[in-house]
C-alpha cells in the first residue's frame, strides 16, 4: 500500500523514477526468466505488467505517463523495423499486402459483432466489440521477427504491409461508427481523410527513401553537433509520426515510413543509438498491454463465458481472414501471415475506451475487450516461433501484384 500512495500521489522526479525502476526492471527481469526457461520473453514483458498492475500486486495503474511511454515505445519498434526492411520489397508483395489486410479487417469484424449479438448485448456495443478486433498491433510481431532475423521472409513482407493497409482500415471503421454512435455522419469528411491517408502514405514509400538518400549525403560531414545523423533520424522520425495523426492514421504508421526512408542512407551508427533507445522504451509498450487487465468484472459468469469464446473468436478470424489473403504464397506463408496479425494491442484499447466514453460500452465489456487484447498478444510470440520454425516457406505465386513503382 504505501508503494501504492507514493506513485499515485507524488507526481514528482521521485515518483517517475521509482515508476520507471518498477516497470522496466519487473518487465527485463521476467523477459530474462522465460528467455531462460526457452519461452518468448515478449510473454514475460507483457506478464510483468498483470503483476505490478492492479488487478495483482496494485503497484501501478495504467495512466498518462504509462501511455505516453508505450506510445513512445511502439514507435521506436516501428522505426527500427522500417530501418531493417526495404521499400521494394514490400512492394512486391503490395497486391497480397491489401487482400491481407481487407480481409483481415472484414472477417474479424463480423465474426466479433457477431458473437456479442449471439451473447445479447445491444447492437451497438456489438458493433464496438466488432471493431475492437479488427486492427493487428503489429508492434508485437514486429518485435519478435526482429528479434529472430526473420524480417527478410515472404510471409514478414507481406504482414508488415499488410498491418500499414490494416491500421487506415480500421480507424476508418472506427470512425464512422463512433460517428454513427454520437449521431453524425459526415461522408466527405470520412472520404478526404481516406484519400490523404493513402497519397501520404503512396509518396513516402515509393520517393522518401530517394529523398532522404540525397539529405543526407548533402549534409554529411556538415554536422557541428554531436551525432547529427541521429538528430536528423529523430527530426524525420517525430516529423512523420505527427502528419500521420494529422491526416487520420496511427503514429506508429509514420514512424515506419520514417525507417523506410533512411533504410539506405541512414549510417550504422544511426541503426545502433535506435537500437538502443528502442531497448529502452519497449518494455513500456509491452508492460502497458498487461496494466489494462481488470480482473474483477470477471467475477460475473456471463462475462467471464463472452471473454473465454472472444478469444479464439478474435484468434480464428485473424487466421483465416489473413490467410485467405495470402493464400497464393502457399499454405505455410498463408499461416505465418495469419498467425503474424493475430496480437490485438493499442488501437484496441482505443476502441474499448471510445466505446466507454460515448456510453455505448459497459465496463464489463471493456474488460472482455482488454482481456481478449492481452491474451492474443501473448499467444502469438509462441505460436510464431513454432510457424516459423524449420521448414523453407512454399514458392510464391508468379503473378503476385506489386505496387506500382
Amino acid at each position: 500500500m504505501p508503494l501504492a500512495f507514493l506513485l499515485t500521489n507524488a507526481p514528482d522526479s521521485t515518483n517517475l523514477a521509482v515508476a520507471m525502476l518498477i516497470i522496466f526492471g519487473s518487465a527485463k527481469l521476467l523477459e530474462e526468466l522465460f528467455e531462460r526457461l526457452n519461452l518468448p520473453g515478449i510473454v514475460g514483458e507483457i506478464l510483468a505488467g498483470i503483476l505490478i498492475g492492479p488487478s495483482v500486486l496494485g503497484w501501478i495503474t495504467p495512466n498518462e505517463f504509462t501511455t505516453t511511454m508505450a506510445g513512445l515505445g511502439v514507435m521506436f519498434l516501428l522505426f527500427h523495423v522500417g530501418l531493417e526492411v526495404e521499400a521494394d520489397e514490400l512492394m512486391k508483395v503490395g497486391g497480397t499486402a491489401v487482400a491481407v489486410g481487407v480481409l483481415g479487417v472484414v472477417v474479424p469484424f463480423f465474426a466479433g459483432w457477431g458473437l456479442s449479438l449471439l451473447w445479447g448485448k445491444p447492437n451497438m456495443e456489438s458493433v464496438f466489440v466488432g471493431v475492437a478486433l479488427t486492427a493487428t498491433s503489429v508492434g508485437i510481431t514486429a518485435s519478435v521477427l526482429a528479434a529472430k532475423g526473420l524480417l527478410n521472409q515472404t510471409a514478414s513482407k507481406i504482414i508488415l504491409a499488410a498491418a500499414v493497409v490494416d491500421d487506415i482500415l480500421a480507424l476508418l471503421l472506427l470512425g464512422v461508427v463512433t460517428s454513427v454512435a454520437a449521431g453524425t455522419v459526415d461522408i466527405i469528411e470520412l472520404a478526404l481523410t481516406s484519400l490523404m491517408a493513402v497519397i501520404f502514405i503512396a509518396l513516402v514509400a515509393r520517393w522518401g527513401r530517394h529523398a532522404m538518400g540525397h539529405v543526407v549525403r548533402f549534409l554529411k560531414g556538415k554536422f557541428r553537433v554531436g551525432e547529427g545523423e541521429f538528430s536528423l533520424a529523430m527530426v524525420l522520425l517525430f516529423g512523420l509520426a505527427a502528419l500521420s495523426v494529422k491526416i487520420g492514421v496511427a503514429a506508429i504508421i509514420g514512424a515506419f515510413l520514417a525507417g523506410m526512408a533512411l533504410a539506405e542512407a541512414a549510417p550504422r551508427r544511426v541503426h545502433d543509438l535506435n537500437h538502443g533507445v528502442t531497448e529502452l522504451l519497449v518494455p513500456f509498450f509491452l508492460a502497458n498491454i498487461g496494466l489494462h487487465l481488470q480482473l474483477a468484472v470477471f467475477r460475473d459468469s456471463s462475462t467471464l463465458w463472452l471473454g473465454l469464446a472472444l478469444i479464439p473468436v478474435a484468434i480464428a478470424s485473424k487466421i483465416v481472414g489473413c490467410g485467405l489473403g495470402a493464400s497464393g504464397h502457399g499454405r505455410i506463408v498463408a499461416l505465418r501471415v495469419g498467425l503474424g496479425m493475430i496480437p490485438r494491442g493499442e488501437f484496441c484499447m482505443v476502441v474499448a475506451q471510445v466505446g466507454l466514453g460515448l456510453n455505448v460500452l459497459t465496463t464489463n465489456t471493456y474488460g472482455v475487450i482488454v482481456l481478449m487484447a492481452i491474451v492474443a498478444a501473448m499467444m502469438t510470440p509462441p505460436l510464431l516461433k513454432l510457424a516459423f520454425r524449420g521448414g523453407a516457406e512454399e514458392i510464391s505465386s508468379q503473378n503476385e501484384p506489386s505496387m506500382p513503382s
